[in-house]
């Protein structure tokens, strides 16, 4: 049974409103739920710390980090999560964590940069407190920076240092940090399920956050899932809190203080700014080694690789094939080094780029076969897209990218049940090494490939597809242009003069046991998946994987 999407507050519609989201935050909004699903559930569960973003005993809002060992977190129904651990002493939640308090959770696996969160109110379970859940949704991987963590033996901190201002040392960490969370709250006096805390992470280059001469911190809000849950709440509660961790040393720089919103900041030490968040410091705890958890930083994983080919797809996207840079690019070479990647994965690269303070990083979903000897990423140019502009401008054949392992876990569902693939525009990149993967297996196992754009212009990777799907045993296609050109009907290259619908997906009777795979924007996968369920399909069997601007996974 689905359940009704928990709606978003006054304060949420508003800064929708601002941003000129409003229509697509209101379809999307089926991406938040009033219960955790499954794979939600498991997370957590393995996780070895959660973000907690709450309130004190004043009201003012705080983040911090509750660790424990495997297993102390645990979800036994879908609605609930409890949690085996208490806070220190010295940590500003922990007198206010009691029965009946609002909580806002961010689970984060920075590792494979996985990330859900969830908010609801506290209620007791013995040595325990559990979690009863109001919201739960994904978000994107977009801006979290890798790293893989160990525990060490727990030995006393010093006290805690507390004050009213930062002093310089907790400035410079601060403008050395690439990761900070932060947590805000709203209440509407009502008991609704959008009411309560949140708890968001927040990445970017070391000092994308700035702190001003007079205090203040400059933080850069930068597109994300459209919800705006932390904008919308600052903009009817200015309070905030905010939470600097040293990786290294298990260090947690508490503040809380009051946010106001520059909507379109005049000056800007970032291009990619949309907004601007300026904190005023209210209050600092300053807290030593009170994390078991230490992080390392995997800068020693990464790979050269070269461009042997750039190939234009469309209008807007580019293609870079992309060999070990030690090989000699041929696809007989038998030295490579690239790891292998499972259909649906990711792409994570560092990219030098003149005038940037640091090595910006994206992810890209790998658009080829498994088994060549070679990566294909495929890359749409975004307007303000420091990343993307630079690849397709200034990167040729020739030249040097730093990569990561592949990662992710949008993947093809092991089995022999049936695969329906389902992408819009450039989405259709994960759904082609699936497509690849699917053909290679040479089984009955049935595929239907469905992809939406507008017209011939944009419609990449056509003749790829069609090929592929001749070769399959048990492969069809449908195609859907929404604007269709003249020389696209004669051409006879689409199958639908129209937009895709889940009417049309629930029209293939790929039967009870199939898997949807959906890939594009979110609010084409929202339309599709929420029609996808109300035609009975069930939650689980609904797997989706969102790019670009506006992502939320």
């Amino acid at each position: 049974m689905t359940i009704a999407s928990p709606t978003f507050h006054a304060g949420e519609i508003e800064a929708q409103r601002r941003a000129g989201v409003e229509a697509i935050a209101a379809s999307i909004g089926g991406f938040i739920r009033a219960e955790m699903p499954e794979q939600h559930r498991a997370f957590f569960a393995a996780l070895p710390f959660i973000v907690v973003a709450g309130g004190d005993e004043a009201g003012r809002p705080w983040v911090t980090i509750m660790e424990g060992p495997g297993g102390f977190l645990a979800s036994p129904d879908p609605r609930s999560l409890t949690v085996a651990a208490r806070l220190g002493v010295e940590d500003p939640l922990a007198a206010s964590l009691t029965a009946g308090a609002a909580i806002g959770i961010l689970g984060i696996e920075l590792a494979t940069r996985r990330r859900n969160r969830m908010n609801g109110v506290l209620r007791a379970e013995g040595e325990a407190f559990a979690v009863e859940v109001r919201q739960s949704f994904g978000n994107c991987p977009q801006y979290i920076r890798e790293r893989q963590w160990r525990r060490v033996e727990a030995g006393l901190s010093p006290a805690a240092k507390v004050s009213d201002r930062l002093d310089a040392d907790q400035t410079r960490r601060i403008a050395r940090a690439d990761t900070f969370f932060i947590g805000s709250g709203f209440s509407s006096g009502e008991g609704r399920r959008s009411d309560g805390y949140d708890a968001s992470h927040r990445g970017g280059e070391p000092s994308f956050v700035r702190v001003a001469e007079d205090g203040t911190l400059h933080i850069p809000d930068y597109a994300g899932n459209n919800f705006f849950n932390t904008i919308g709440n600052l903009a009817r509660d200015s309070r905030v809190g905010l939470l600097f961790v040293d990786f290294a040393t298990g260090g947690m720089l508490q503040i809380t203080g009051r946010a106001r919103i520059d909507w379109a900041p005049r000056e800007s030490h970032d291009p990619e700014a949309r907004r601007m968040i300026v904190v005023s410091v209210d209050k600092v705890v300053d807290r030593a080694a009170a994390l078991a958890l230490r992080w390392r930083e995997e800068g020693e994983g990464l790979v050269r690789l070269r461009v042997v080919d750039k190939v234009v797809e469309s209008r807007d996207v580019v293609s870079f094939h992309l060999a070990d840079a030690d090989g000699d690019g041929d696809a007989d070479d038998e030295g490579s080094a690239l790891q292998p990647f499972e259909a649906g994965q990711h792409l994570p690269i560092e990219l030098q780029i003149p005038g940037q303070p640091a090595p910006v990083r994206r992810s890209y979903s790998l658009s080829g076969s498994p088994f060549a000897e070679t990566y294909r990423i495929t890359v749409k140019r975004e307007e303000r897209g420091t990343a993307s502009r630079f690849l397709h401008d200034h990167v040729a054949v020739g030249d040097l990218i730093d990569a990561r392992s592949p990662s992710g876990d949008f993947v093809m569902p092991r089995g022999d049940g049936p695969l329906v693939l389902v992408s819009a525009g450039v989405g259709i990149t994960p759904m082609l090494a699936m497509l690849h993967a699917a053909v290679a297996a040479n089984t009955d196992r049935r595929v239907c490939f469905v992809h939406a754009t507008r017209d011939g212009a944009t419609h990449g990777f056509r003749s790829e597809v069609d090929g592929l799907v001749a070769r399959g045993r048990a492969v069809r296609r449908r195609i859907f242009y929404s604007l269709p050109r003249d020389e696209d009907r004669m051409a006879a290259a689409f199958d639908a003069a129209r937009r895709l619908t889940a009417a049309d997906l629930l029209a293939l009777k790929a039967g009870p046991d199939a898997h949807y795979m959906l890939c594009g924007p979110v609010r084409f996968m929202a339309e599709i998946g929420a029609g996808l369920e109300a035609g009975g399909v069930p939650q689980g069997q609904i797997h989706v994987e969102t790019f670009g601007p506006g992502a939320s996974a």
